[in-house]
């Protein structure tokens, strides 16, 4: 296989390697975690469009349903329902702070064997439900294997990667996760004419990425920053020889065996995240998890099917459409895994902004001009919507999407490096949350509205990424401070250069100073 050496800037060290097998071994498995989560997002808005799951568990809004003067905006509008959706991410949002931990003291591997049996554990309840609160519970439980899957996953894929390809193998989490969307899309398409168990088979389908992530997860390896972390050096070398195909490691294993030894004077983690020098990958990483839910793209993927019977599909019409745009999805996501090593970060996320507040502003048009109330959207018009959803998730798919997830993996030290993850994934699952538990019930109230108001966001985010996003294409990991924090024309007011490189002196040699 190819050599892959890393990028180097001034005096910073060359780290030389090749594309094993091991490598991609690890990132298939690691991404199954992806794979999980993303089938609960695509199984949840089919399932909450099937009558029978309706009629088990929510007869008032199937009732209301059946109203054909009902309202199109708000015959879905049930906080319950809701909750059915966004339970999962509020109890995600607690396990990611813990995952954290689990991720520091015991590595990134068991995290996600953890992450995989609460999984398996929800899916269980979920699947054989007999009342609402057996499935608000289990839901909950799929929320705790999301937070420490979350957590681990892209970190285990950053850490493990060569930087020359740490964008496209850390993409690949977001490629199963558009893949499992996918996939649910299909399985709720077939099983929603199974009468009346259809549901309960899109349901327990979801058991089948936590069994490949739980079983597979017994053939990775630990990555060598974990290991190294962790005091077991000489397992970390190895580790590392093995993943990068050559024996001369000594650079980069050095370059992790110094970050290691700076991260083991911070023993508060979370302490340290709050200093000046900390703030900015800190912000970067809570407003990438902000933005990438308010382009409203959970918000389609939730609710698809809900969002196409809106429109004046049927169900059946409704559900093959979220099988559409969830190819879509996928497809665009492979363009990320293409161009993020190649153009870079930042311009994928300026491209996508422009595309997204087009498509937004025209779905939200042609819906203001045409859906009424009560009655359907002509047929070209209902068609129009559904080719902007695709070219909404497109855009997303190749920018927003994985790089909400990578770009906070990659930018902070080691000694804040599990703690920062920690917020991104947690500022995640809340504002997955508050749009999943608010959007039905914004639907009603903004009507068309709704898709002005997330285009107005998009406009918001396109200036961060403009004006305040670095550039970390190539950079390794654990150089980002030096290549990327400090160079940064903003950013670089955060760090003394003088004070920094003094204490992390004091620290390494106390007996010089």
């Amino acid at each position: 296989m190819p050599a892959v050496v890393i990028a180097n800037n001034g005096d910073m060290p060359e780290f030389e390697g090749r594309i094993t097998f091991n490598v991609i071994l690890c990132a298939v498995i690691a991404a199954c975690g992806g794979l999980m989560f993303g089938y609960d997002i695509g199984v949840s808005g089919g399932v909450t469009a099937m009558d029978d799951f309706l009629k088990k568990f929510f007869p008032d809004v199937w009732e209301r349903k059946q109203h054909v003067h009902e309202n199109n905006y708000c015959k879905y509008d049930n906080q319950m329902l809701q909750l059915f959706t966004s339970s999962l991410y509020i109890a995600a949002l607690i396990a990611s702070f813990f995952a954290s931990k689990t991720c520091s003291k015991y590595g990134r591997k068991p995290t996600m064997q953890l992450a995989s049996l609460f999984f398996i554990g929800g899916v269980v309840l979920t699947t054989f439900a007999v009342n609402i609160e057996m499935l608000i519970i289990g839901r909950l439980l799929l929320g705790l294997g999301v937070g420490f899957a979350n957590q681990a996953v892209p970190l285990f894929l950053s850490e493990l990667a060569p930087a020359k390809i740490r964008g496209a193998l850390n993409v690949s989490f977001q490629l199963f996760i558009t893949i499992g969307i996918l996939i649910a899309n299909v399985i709720n398409y077939v099983v929603g004419k199974i009468h009346p168990y259809g549901f309960r088979i899109s349901l327990g389908m979801a058991g089948v990425p936590a069994l490949l992530l739980c079983l597979g997860s017994l053939a990775i390896y630990e990555t060598p920053t974990s290991l190294i972390e962790r005091k077991k050096l000489k397992q970390g070398r190895e580790v590392l020889k093995k993943i990068r195909g050559v024996d001369d490691v000594d650079l980069e294993y050095d370059s992790i065996v110094h970050a290691c030894e700076v991260a083991s004077q911070f023993t508060q983690p979370y302490h340290k995240l709050m200093k000046r020098e900390s703030r900015p990958p800190l912000v970067i990483a809570i407003m990438m998890q902000v933005f990438q839910q308010f382009t409203g793209i959970n918000a389609i993927m939730f609710y698809a099917p809900v969002l196409f019977q809106t429109v004046g599909f049927g169900n059946d019409a409704s559900l093959f459409s979220a099988v559409v745009t969830g190819l879509v999805n996928v497809l665009s996501t492979i363009v990320s895994v293409v161009l993020v090593d190649k153009v870079g970060r930042r311009p994928l996320l300026l491209e996508a902004c422009l595309q997204m507040l087009i498509t937004q502003c025209i779905i939200g048009g042609i819906l203001m001009k045409d859906l009424k109330i009560t009655g359907d959207l002509p047929s070209g018009e209902a068609w129009v919507v559904v080719i902007m959803v695709c070219v909404f998730v497109a855009g997303f798919a190749w920018s927003w999407g994985p790089l909400g997830w990578l770009i906070p993996s990659e930018t902070f030290p080691l000694e804040t490096r599990t703690a920062g993850y920690s917020f991104a994934v947690s500022s995640n699952m809340l504002f997955t949350f508050i749009i999943a538990q608010a959007f039905l019930s914004m639907l009603c109230h903004l009507r068309a509205g709704i898709f002005f108001f997330f285009a107005s966001w998009i406009v918001i985010m396109g200036l961060f990424a403009l004006f305040l996003l670095p550039e970390t294409k190539g950079v390794p990991v654990d150089e980002m401070v030096e290549r990327v924090w400090k160079q940064h024309w903003f950013w670089k007011r955060f760090f003394k250069e003088e004070q920094v490189v003094q204490r992390e002196t004091q620290m390494i040699y106390p007996h010089l100073t």
